[in-house]
């Protein structure tokens, strides 16, 4: 999708400044429960394939985002949007040598079922399609978006709501029970399991498919199948996952990173850095900071 010369509000046109310096801020606002936002550019990041248990609701606001989602590949410049369901495994690069501005909002599935249920939808809600060309959604979240960082509770709240609930009559869909947990077979749930109780002392796979009675290469197959990811990269997304919520919490990233199963700092903020695009203590502060 090539930039179609949105009229954004005039605060988030960029100012004078190097267009290759990156910024990426994380942060939380009372006015919006259970959500994350971000407000980044991105020149020369690239995010590997990941997930989050939160939607992702991203209003692109200069340049061009590329990336890849589970029906495929999406390019979205200004005036569009990057929206990725709870637990798909996606991707993201700049689609152009410059880069790309965003603002982003990740609230919790429930948030997004509470509004689809207003709607009269059942379920957690899906997308018809990722990349969505939606001007007139983009600026109410951009609206959204800028008076959360002002401050302003009201605003930030109502035009939030306004905005998820004209992207799910536009683009949303009841989502059937698909992929994930849902569809999984027994032993890669088993799987899945035994990975989140060992993230420190994980099994190896030859250990995993003899534990489930499934060949390496077939269960393998099986999981990536079921989770998007082979079991190597789910154990780093959950890691990744744990990490977040231990530094929210305020534990020191040296600490989390042994306790998650990473072999030191270096360790975590490589894997954290291709998660979230922002070493772990930058990410720690800004949220605490909010």
């Amino acid at each position: 999708m090539e930039p179609r010369g949105l009229e954004l509000p005039s605060e988030v046109h960029p100012t004078v400044e190097d267009p290759r310096v990156e910024r990426a801020r994380y942060w939380r606002f009372s006015g919006l429960p259970d959500t994350e936002l971000l407000t980044a550019r991105f020149v020369t990041t690239t995010f590997t394939r990941h997930t989050h248990p939160t939607y992702t609701i991203g209003m692109i606001t200069a340049g061009i985002e590329e990336y890849t989602h589970p029906r495929g590949r999406s390019r979205v410049g200004p005036g569009g949007l990057a929206v990725v369901g709870p637990g798909e495994v996606h991707t993201g690069h700049a689609g152009i040598p410059e880069g790309w501005g965003y603002r982003v909002f990740y609230p919790a599935p429930e948030v997004v079922e509470g509004i689809g249920r207003e709607l009269g939808m059942r379920g957690t809600p899906g997308f018809t399609e990722s990349g969505i060309d939606a001007p007139e959604v983009a600026r109410v979240l951009v609206r959204a978006h800028m008076a959360a960082e002002r401050g302003e509770r009201l605003t930030a709240s109502s035009l939030t709501r306004q905005g998820i609930a004209m992207l799910l009559r536009s683009h949303g869909r009841e989502r059937a029970a698909e992929g994930g947990g849902h569809t999984a077979r027994p032993e890669v749930l088993r799987v899945r399991e035994l990975l989140a109780e060992r993230l420190v002392d994980p099994p190896t796979l030859e250990e995993l498919a003899a534990h489930t009675g499934i060949g390496a290469f077939a269960l393998s197959r099986a999981f990536r199948s079921a989770y998007g990811l082979p079991p190597h990269a789910y154990l780093n997304q959950l890691r990744v996952d744990r990490a977040r919520s231990l530094l929210i919490q305020g534990r020191r990233a040296g600490e989390v990173a042994v306790e998650v199963g990473f072999a030191d700092q270096p360790h975590l903020n490589r894997h954290f850095r291709r998660h979230l695009g922002v070493p772990p203590v930058a990410y720690q502060r800004a949220l605490r900071a909010s």
